[in-house]
């Protein structure tokens, strides 16, 4: 599988993941995941590392993966994800139109605070392209935090009931676009961006 790589130094790879991939296997044990491909991948090479995924994306989600060359600068970008120091943004269409351009959802997700921010880039017929940025990193937040707005996300299946809605998606239209953060080992900042895949590009050119 053709994985871009949209960064790499000594210490860090950067990925674009493409939708329908796991980042790591779930305790089903799947051997196929981003984190299995890649490491084939450098084994092959005759790299000596094995690369660390520092965080994770949904199997459903496409966009930007960071892993690290080792266990040190593993820990150390763990650190500032959990520490918040990693800017992320994410690109989500969102059924209907959001009655502000701009605002915060701050919701808890099982019973631990959770605060997401967003930004209104287009409304189309009966959806919009949100940007979003999580402040806190809680599994399936921009998800359930959407949800709770009674915006659930276009291809949305697991929080909502797909039925209930007429726009159709093969997935969830999410995208992790950007990630900007100071690198563990030099303090240099590192900003990144992966483009819109082709599949949400060709449901906003269609509808």
């Amino acid at each position: 599988m053709n994985i871009p790589i949209v960064y790499e130094d000594d210490w860090l790879l950067i990925v674009d993941k493409p939708a329908g991939l796991l980042s790591v296997p779930t305790p089903k044990k799947e051997s196929r995941t981003l984190t299995s491909i890649l490491n084939q991948d450098a084994a092959e090479k005759g790299l000596k590392y094995s690369l660390r995924p520092c965080h994770r994306l949904d199997r459903d989600t496409s966009g930007l993966v960071i892993y690290a060359k080792g266990k040190s600068i593993e820990k150390k970008m763990t650190d500032a994800f959990r520490e918040r120091l990693v800017q992320k943004k994410y690109i989500a269409f969102v059924h209907g139109k959001l009655a502000y351009q701009e605002g915060k959802i701050n919701s808890a997700i099982e019973g631990k605070n959770a605060l997401t921010k967003y930004k209104v880039l287009e409304e189309k017929n009966n959806y919009s392209v949100v940007e979003v940025s999580p402040v806190t990193g809680r599994t399936n937040q921009i998800r359930i935090h959407f949800k709770d707005i009674q915006h659930p996300l276009v291809g949305e299946d697991r929080f909502v009931f797909r039925k209930d809605f007429t726009l159709r998606f093969k997935r969830v239209c999410l995208h992790a676009k950007y990630l900007e953060f100071k690198h563990p080992q030099n303090g240099n900042t590192v900003a990144v961006e992966a483009p819109l895949p082709e599949d949400m590009q060709s449901f906003l050119q269609d509808h």
